[in-house]
C-alpha cells in the first residue's frame, strides 16, 4: 500500500505578508462632491489622504474602478524619506540610492522588477454612489 501526502505551498512570497509594513485600520469614505475629491471623478485623476502608514493615494481608473495604496515604499522599513511621490501614474520613492518606482495602474507592482519586489500595500476602493470608499 502506497500514501502520498499533498500539500500546498505558496510559489510568490511576495504577493504574501511584507515584513516591512504594518497593516493600519483604514476606513475612509471621500465624498466625489466636495471639491478636494472632485478629481476622482475622472481617469488618470489621483488624491493623497493622511491615513495609512504614509499616506494613501487614491487613483480612478474609469468611472467604476478605482485604486488605492499607502504610500509608504513596500521594499524598505519605512523611514523619513520612505514616503512616494506620485508623477502620473507612478509612484517613486526619493530615498538616496533607491530607485524604486511602482505604477499605480498596474496593480502597484514594480516598474523594473514586479516578480522580484513588493508590490505596493493595497487597500479596498469601491464606489458607492458619489463616494469613494477605502477599506481594508
Amino acid at each position: 500500500m502506497v500514501f502520498i501526502t499533498l500539500s500546498c505551498s505558496k510559489n510568490n512570497d511576495k504577493q504574501d505578508r511584507n515584513p516591512y509594513l504594518t497593516d493600519p485600520v483604514v476606513s475612509l469614505n471621500l465624498n466625489l462632491n466636495l471639491p478636494e475629491y472632485n478629481r476622482l471623478k475622472f481617469p488618470g485623476e489621483s488624491v493623497i489622504t493622511s491615513q495609512g502608514i504614509k499616506g494613501i493615494v487614491v487613483i480612478c481608473v474609469s468611472e467604476t474602478q478605482y485604486f488605492a495604496y499607502d504610500l509608504t515604499d513596500p521594499n524598505h522599513v519605512p523611514s523619513n524619506c520612505s514616503r512616494m511621490e506620485i508623477n502620473g501614474p507612478v509612484a517613486s520613492c526619493p530615498c538616496q540610492n533607491d530607485e524604486n518606482e511602482y505604477n499605480l495602474i498596474n496593480f502597484g507592482r514594480h516598474t523594473s522588477d514586479p516578480d522580484g519586489k513588493y508590490p505596493m500595500q493595497s487597500y479596498r476602493a469601491e464606489r458607492n454612489g458619489n463616494n469613494i470608499v477605502i477599506s481594508n
